[in-house]
């Protein structure tokens, strides 16, 4: 049973840091690119990052670039994403995501293989 757990999430003021991560497992999880959604009270969900298997490579939501880093370990079967400069909007829900087909560019917020419950971030102004 594949399960995606988000970790990291909570309350902080704007201009903080939070590091979010996503440990998998049921997965042969380097064969996964993987990303992480966001959505907030009353809106859609949202692409924020995503990394390619190998995590040489990653993309990023232009309002977040310049401010969040996404990595992985293959070796932990787990992702990070490190949220620096944070501002009241990025207040969501942050949902980890995985797909084995797609490549990392080509995330979309439907059609991914395998969700996380979510873990909630919240930035105080």
């Amino acid at each position: 049973q594949v399960q995606l757990v988000e970790s990291g999430g909570g309350l902080v003021q704007a201009g903080g840091s939070l590091r979010l991560s996503c440990a998998a497992s049921g997965l042969s999880f380097n064969t996964y690119a993987m990303g992480w959604f966001r959505q907030a009270p009353g809106q859609e969900r949202e692409f924020v990052a995503s990394i390619s298997r190998r995590g040489d490579n990653a993309n990023y939501v232009d309002s977040v670039k310049g401010r969040f880093t996404l990595s992985r370990d293959n070796g932990k079967n787990t992702i990070y994403l490190q949220m620096n400069n944070l501002k009241p909007e990025d207040t969501a829900v942050y949902y980890c995501a995985a797909d084995q087909d797609k490549p990392y560019y080509h995330f979309a917020p439907y059609g991914m293989d395998y969700w996380g419950k979510g873990t909630l971030v919240t930035v105080s102004p």
